[in-house]
């Protein structure tokens, strides 16, 4: 029996560029990453959060990444500095632009790890778009102006909403959300987990079964259509 093209198991990271959450799951996405062997394949889509979702001040923002880095245990609190009340919890610029560095090239991780640092950690404003270029253009070597370009493209912001979309359909709430899937049809979304423990253990019971199946196949041929 020929074998199925792609991998045995897929992963899709929906993740926002301010969310401190899918600041707190890198660790997990990276650990899933180097544990998971060539047949497991792993991607990243932009969720973009709901404007509500949004802290409306400083001091709320500072009262979460206190509770975040306690919870967590980071060894470090986030910086608020990013935060504008004019924007009134709308922050596109900064996931453009990682969209834009992705369509241009720069597909790992890098980019928007930038972005986000520049702003948890940095404090950068990075709901302006000059200031995100900058930091993306740094992170990735792409010409700032050809970043720019591609970050203000109507089909860069049709991508964007699609993958938002995409995350919506999936009746997740929360970010970071990891969708599992397998070739044998086997699903998980695992809505706000930063631990990478949920993530590996669901990854490796997808790829357990999807290789059974496959192995058996390769000496039973298929099944019976009548």
């Amino acid at each position: 029996m020929p074998e199925r093209a792609g991998p045995l198991v897929k992963v899709t990271y929906y993740v926002e560029v301010l969310s401190s959450w899918c600041n707190l799951a890198e660790p997990a996405w990276d650990e899933a990453k180097s544990l998971s062997p060539d047949d497991v394949a792993f991607d990243w889509a932009i969720a973009l959060m709901n404007p509500d979702d949004v802290t409306v001040s400083r001091d709320q923002a500072d009262w979460f990444y206190r509770r975040s880095a306690h919870i967590a245990q980071s060894g470090y609190v986030m910086n608020s500095g990013w935060f504008e009340a004019a924007r009134a919890g709308t922050y596109l610029a900064p996931n453009l632009v990682a969209e834009a560095a992705r369509t241009l090239g720069a597909t790992g991780d890098s980019v928007r790890r930038a972005l986000t640092s520049g702003a948890l950690r940095e404090g950068h404003r990075i709901g302006d778009l000059d200031i995100s270029v900058s930091i993306a253009s740094f992170a990735s070597g792409i010409d700032p102006e050809r970043l720019r370009e591609r970050a203000t493209d109507p089909d860069t912001e049709a991508r964007v909403r699609a993958s938002t979309g995409a995350f919506h359909a999936t009746g997740a709430t929360q970010r970071p959300t990891f969708v599992v899937t397998s070739q044998i049809g086997d699903l998980a979304v695992l809505s706000g987990f930063y631990r990478s423990g949920a993530l590996t253990v669901a990854i490796n019971a997808m790829l357990a079964d999807a290789r059974a199946y496959r192995a058996y196949a390769a000496v039973h041929g298929d099944p019976p259509h009548a």
